[in-house]
């Protein structure tokens, strides 16, 4: 057998090595995570709630979900352990970064440009309403529509006014 024959295979089963290697990795990675939860952090399980660890044991963990409120999980539907600080700005929408900045957003960006204040009654006012011509032509053609069904004409059996 010719070596350029084998090379397809060689490939594919390096890549596949690869692969498995880096999915154990994670795996790993996950267990140790799981495996270091203790009573009182914060998590988020593979559904996206987020909850308190209150007790852990072999395969299961109590977690609360609301003050009072407690539910037992496998160990496997953890996701993510949480640090105190992100666990508190998700769910308590504490944020010390921006209290501690303490900078205000204006709500419109005429203080962002430096200009004057414009006198609200300087301004143009723009007509947003429908063109009266406009108007007058659509009441027309209701009215022209009106009189062939009173006629009956126009329409006949299934036909619709659908466009």
């Amino acid at each position: 057998m010719d070596i350029l024959t084998l090379l397809p295979f060689i490939v594919l089963i390096g890549a596949m090595f690869l692969m498995t290697r880096s999915a154990k990795k994670k795996q790993a990675a996950a267990a140790q995570m799981r495996n270091a939860m203790q009573p009182g952090t914060g998590v988020r399980t593979i559904g996206g709630m987020y909850a308190t660890v209150k007790e852990v044991h072999d395969d299961t963990v109590i977690l609360e979900v609301a003050p009072g409120v407690h539910a037992i999980y496998a160990k496997n539907s953890i996701g993510a352990v949480l640090d105190d600080a992100e666990y508190n700005r998700i769910v308590h929408g504490d944020d010390e970064e921006l209290d501690a900045d303490g900078t205000v957003v204006p709500d419109d960006a005429s203080s962002l440009t430096g200009e004057p204040d414009v006198d609200k009654a300087d301004v143009a006012k723009i007509d947003l309403g429908k063109d009266e011509a406009a108007d007058k032509d659509a009441e027309t053609e209701t009215e022209d529509a009106a009189a062939k069904d009173a006629k009956g004409e126009g329409k006949t059996d299934g036909e619709s006014d659908t466009k």
